[in-house]
């Protein structure tokens, strides 16, 4: 790319995963008290003339820096806002400047730069500052409030399953953004400023979307319900983290957030492959998180996370919480009777690492392919020894690495 062509494009935060996570969030809240207001003359421009902008006729209306827990104290943010006063780019001489912070300061007063420009501390009602913890729920209230403007009746299922839905939203542009940086060779700065949500789409898909209609609706609240987890966890650890459990937790936050619907289903399964996705429990997200996060390997981000070991058998991690194999064992089987997708997935995914297990253990299915689902005669021959069943293994963590160690030492 040409440099100078680039030149009049602000600097872009892309790359900065962490900060997406708070600002994205914190764009979409006010980005809803906006159009709450009655504006639906804007457009939300993530990561480019600041974290996030508001647009208006094609010129900046607003410009916002967010940090996340930098500091408890006003002179940990000194520097960040004197860069918010800058005059550069878009950001000209008046222009309207905000500061969101997620803990609370001693002081919140205006801040007034070198050059006289005044930059904003964000309110929240009463308070200056919005914890990655407390934002959706002041977002929900938020589209409650506008859902009851337009005399839409909602219930909790239905605000939960629009706020999971725009926060995709969010979430999908980022990608996108990425992309077109990554892949088609349109620098980062440009992709972020020209790559704009308009208002009037977010009021649409706050409204034009019924949960009951749409076959995907457990797929979309789960993947919300994961990355929130993930990112509440990070932003809770990260001052005690390492420099690699932070990278690999990353990594697999990034992973939720890329893949797409369909195959995010998949992941679910195999999550805990004894139950129907739909199910999964705060518990269930949590457990298997944790053992990704504490496995000495580092685990293949393709598809399903997964390890190989030296002959290149794959092992998948789960939130099984084994008390007893027969009755693990008990649940799986009448699971796959009654699941053709879990069936053939553990045709490809056969070794399944426990979340938590006494000792690991294996059993026959009897299911001799991934067709045999109402195949009564395929499971009949095993009996006569005539073909070989699916075998499932149930593995510890420390199993697992330790085979997954031959690999790296061979």
């Amino acid at each position: 790319m040409n440099q100078e062509g680039d030149e009049k494009y602000p600097a872009s935060a892309i790359s900065s995963w962490s900060g997406f996570v708070y600002q994205g969030k914190i764009a979409l809240y006010h980005s809803l008290k906006l159009i709450f207001e009655g504006d639906l003359d804007f457009e939300l421009q993530l990561d480019s003339s600041d974290d996030f902008a508001i647009y208006k006729g094609g010129k900046l209306h607003t410009a916002h820096q967010v940090k996340a827990r930098i500091s408890k104290y006003r002179n940990g943010y000194i520097t960040a806002l004197e860069q918010s006063t800058l005059i550069e780019h878009d950001k000209i001489k008046g222009t309207t400047r905000y500061f969101h912070v997620s803990v609370p300061l001693e002081n919140t007063d205006d801040h007034k730069g070198a050059n006289g420009e005044t930059v904003k501390f964000y309110r929240y009602g009463e308070n200056y500052h919005c914890g990655l913890d407390e934002i959706e729920e002041l977002t929900k209230v938020l589209i409650k409030k506008i859902c009851d403007k337009q005399s839409i009746t909602v219930s909790d299922n239905l605000i939960n399953f629009n706020y999971c839905l725009l926060s995709e939203k969010i979430s999908t542009k980022a990608v996108h953004t990425h992309k077109l940086n990554q892949v088609e060779g349109l620098s980062e700065n440009r992709a972020a400023y020209e790559g704009r949500i308009e208002a009037r789409s977010i009021l649409d898909a706050l409204l034009d979307e019924n949960p009951y209609q749409n076959k995907d609706y457990y797929a979309v609240e789960l993947k919300a319900e994961l990355l929130t987890y993930l990112e509440q966890m990070l932003d809770q650890a990260l001052p005690h983290m390492s420099d690699a459990t932070y990278e690999r937790a990353r990594r697999l936050c990034g992973h939720i957030r890329d893949t797409p619907i369909n195959e995010l289903k998949t992941l679910c399964q195999m999550m805990k492959p004894s139950e129907r996705f739909q199910v999964l429990q705060t518990n269930d997200i949590r457990r298997y998180t944790k053992l990704i996060h504490v496995i000495s390997v580092e685990p293949i981000f393709n598809h399903l996370p997964h390890y190989l070991d030296s002959e290149n058998r794959f092992y998948v991690p789960t939130a099984l919480d084994v008390d007893e194999s027969e009755e693990c064992e008990f649940d799986m089987i009448r699971e796959m009777k009654n699941n053709d997708d879990l069936l053939r997935l553990l045709f490809e995914y056969n070794h399944l690492i426990a979340s938590k297990a006494e000792a690991s253990f294996t059993f026959n299915t009897k299911f001799t392919n991934s067709d045999d689902l109402n195949n009564r005669l395929a499971t009949g021959n095993l009996e006569s020894n005539i073909t070989k069943s699916l075998c499932i293994s149930v593995i510890t963590k420390d199993d697992a690495e330790r085979r997954l160690h031959d690999k790296t030492t061979n």
